[in-house]
């Protein structure tokens, strides 16, 4: 059985919150800030993230919305779908390395993208549609 752990992400503060200050209300997911044995307060701005329950090749947790670097240099974004996470769900974890996560580290995900759609794959595209070349 999987360890069922969460973080989550405040989107006004732009940082996770501190989970030894923070309760989640099990009846509607809300994320609480908690002072000694009082509920102080609704964080409305957290994202809840789900621990996978697997480690990457380092031993780091893997949670939804990470962004990890494949053995084979690919980069790929945890997700849950369908009862699972992919795409850790698919291959042994150790193949896997946390690079980031999809708020703070971004750019990682655009650099990738521009890696995966190289200008002539766009030129392709153009002659098929327009039947030669730009």
């Amino acid at each position: 059985m999987r360890d069922i752990k969460f973080r989550a992400w405040d989107k006004e503060l732009k940082e996770y919150v501190d989970i030894n200050n923070t309760a989640i209300d099990p009846t509607n997911g809300d994320v609480v800030e908690v002072g000694g044995y009082e509920l102080l307060d609704v964080n409305y701005f957290a994202v809840l993230e789900q621990y996978t329950g697997l480690n990457d090749k380092n031993g780091v947790e893997i949670y939804e919305n990470d962004i990890l670097k494949s053995a084979g240099g690919n980069i790929e974004v945890v997700i849950y779908i369908d009862g699972r996470f992919e795409p850790v769900c698919w291959y042994d974890e150790k193949t896997y390395e946390v690079v980031g996560n999809v708020h703070q580290n971004a750019d990682l995900l655009a650099a990738d993208i521009e890696r995966m759609i190289p200008d002539d794959i766009g030129n392709d595209i153009h002659e098929f549609l327009h039947g030669g070349d730009k």
